[in-house]
């Protein structure tokens, strides 16, 4: 490989691909190489380090807490609240009213956002819960990302502005307070949201400690980065955890063909689970 920084052979870079793999089912072609040397080399600098090789070697002798760091470095958080807003309007004009039917008799309901990033998604869904769900009921989102990081941006709730760039000027006023002084240009999510969101660290290729029934999973621009295989596994479990006629919602350039045939296509990456 070219002249570089740090020396980052072949070999340093199948050890990376091995590690996110077995670690995190991410798929990392021959196309992603730059990509990893430039988002790595910041690692490797700040931990004072002078090459991949003892990188890796680092990395291995750490186990979990810097497989992690590794894999926040090589993929990509930056979202905003309602991204590919067709999805939530389609969880509250259609998803949500048949909830509310189908459970009256337990009167909850749980939505997993799985890759849930910092935390925009799942306040995206608690706002459609609190605006069309019964005030009475027990509603709840699971928000879970690889990331503790991102996990802990959004349980903390503060954003910057430029996130609500999805958002009508009437639901900024409902669910956001605004920065003043030197909190200018922030702004934070109200608690009434918060409380209703359960965020947690969560690694999609592990076991899954959530044992509440779920109702509608959204996992978008997450197996982008998972092979064939991986995607298939990870659809089914989704399968498993969910009702008939349950919900999955993915990202725009992601697709159930030829991967999963558990779900129904409705159309715009939303599926429906099979009887």
């Amino acid at each position: 490989m070219s002249e570089r920084e740090f020396d980052f052979t072949e070999q340093d870079f199948k050890r990376v691909q091995k590690i996110v793999y077995d670690f995190a089912g991410i798929d990392l072609n021959e196309s992603k190489i730059n990509l990893v040397y430039n988002r790595l080399a910041k690692r490797i600098r700040f931990l004072a380090l002078t090459s991949f090789s003892q990188y890796i070697d680092y990395v291995e002798a750490q186990g979990e807490s810097e497989f992690i760091q590794l894999i926040n470095s090589i993929t990509t958080n930056l979202t905003f609240f309602f991204r590919e807003n067709h999805h939530f309007e389609y969880l509250a004009e259609h998803v949500i009213p048949a909830l509310v039917i189908s459970n009256a008799a337990s009167r909850r309901i749980r939505i997993w956002s799985a890759g849930c990033s910092t935390g925009e998604e799942p306040y995206s869904i608690a706002i459609m819960l609190k605006e069309k769900a019964p005030l009475d009921w027990d509603v709840q989102v699971i928000a879970t990302d690889l990331d503790s990081d991102v996990v802990q941006t959004g349980l903390n709730g503060v954003y910057t502005i430029d996130r609500l760039k999805g958002v009508s000027e009437a639901r900024q006023k409902r669910w956001f307070l605004k920065g003043t002084g030197s909190k200018e240009g922030f702004v934070k999510v109200k608690s009434e949201l918060q409380e209703i969101i359960k965020f947690d660290q969560l690694n999609l290729m592990s076991e899954w400690p959530i044992k509440d029934s779920i109702d509608v999973i959204f996992c978008r621009n997450v197996v982008i980065y998972f092979d064939k295989p991986t995607q298939s596994k990870l659809f089914d479990r989704y399968a498993d955890r969910l009702p008939v006629g349950g919900h999955l919602f993915v990202g725009h350039s992601e697709s159930l063909y030829k991967v999963c045939t558990r779900f129904e296509l409705l159309g715009q990456t939303i599926y429906k689970k099979n009887e």
